[in-house]
């Protein structure tokens, strides 16, 4: 059974203590590795590199992004929406937000979340908001990533396509236009979902994908209830 999983790392992230191990994308510091760029942890024995992710997300009013917390200000956070312009979530725009609570608490760096963008002045300095339903912080689950040109495939027509991986799997989804895509739900599936998530941003182009991955994923589940019968955890 394949074992997909692309961990996201941000720039400064620690990927290994053995110098020996730096690859593309790495630099090392003090006699351990990290990760120069935001991208994809490609591990193997050989040693560490980073995946660039591929595509520029340009923001647009209204969409929903998944993000990471770059930078804890007085009045807000500053949040990394993998694009070339960074995001302001200001600290009235985060429901959480309660009087004595410190910012920190509320949310922290490398905290990931859900939001929606608000504006964008002439400068296209972007401010956030978290006052929708569907915004949250990302305590639990999985961030998958992809070609935020892939996206509108991945959601596919009328959200065909997320429709499917939600009644097959029972799980949730929330994609980000931005590319990053949270998951959650009984691991098992979860992973068939990042798995063909994976195959329908790289199949995008083709014909038939959507019979493709209705095949694909029932083929996933039966090999769980295989190993659900042979005793397997």
């Amino acid at each position: 059974m394949s074992n997909v999983s692309r961990k996201i790392v941000l720039p400064g992230d620690l990927l290994s203590t053995n110098p020996k191990a730096a690859g593309y994308g790495t630099y090392v510091e003090n006699g351990k590795v990290y990760a120069k760029t935001l991208g994809l942890l490609d591990k193997s024995n050989t040693g560490v590199r980073v995946i660039p992710l591929k595509g520029r997300y340009i923001p647009s009013v209204g969409d929903v992004v998944v993000g990471i917390v770059r930078e804890v200000t007085a009045n807000g956070w500053i949040v990394d929406i993998h694009s070339p312009y960074q995001a302001f979530l200001p600290l009235q725009e985060n429901p959480e937000s309660k009087p004595g609570r410190k910012i920190n608490e509320i949310l922290d760096l490398g905290d990931a979340i859900i939001a929606k963008v608000l504006n964008i002045d002439p400068k296209m300095k972007v401010t956030l908001t978290m006052k929708d339903r569907v915004c949250r912080a990302i305590r639990f689950g999985r961030i998958v990533a992809i070609n935020p040109a892939r996206v509108p495939r991945v959601i596919g027509k009328k959200g065909s396509m997320i429709k499917l991986l939600k009644s097959e799997l029972g799980i949730q989804i929330i994609v980000g236009q931005n590319g990053l895509i949270w998951l959650s739900g009984d691991r098992r599936k979860v992973s068939i979902a990042e798995e063909a998530i994976y195959i329908i941003e790289e199949e995008a182009h083709t014909e038939g994908l959507t019979d493709r991955i209705t095949e694909f994923i029932k083929k996933r589940k039966g090999e769980i209830e295989d190993e659900r019968g042979s005793g397997n955890p």
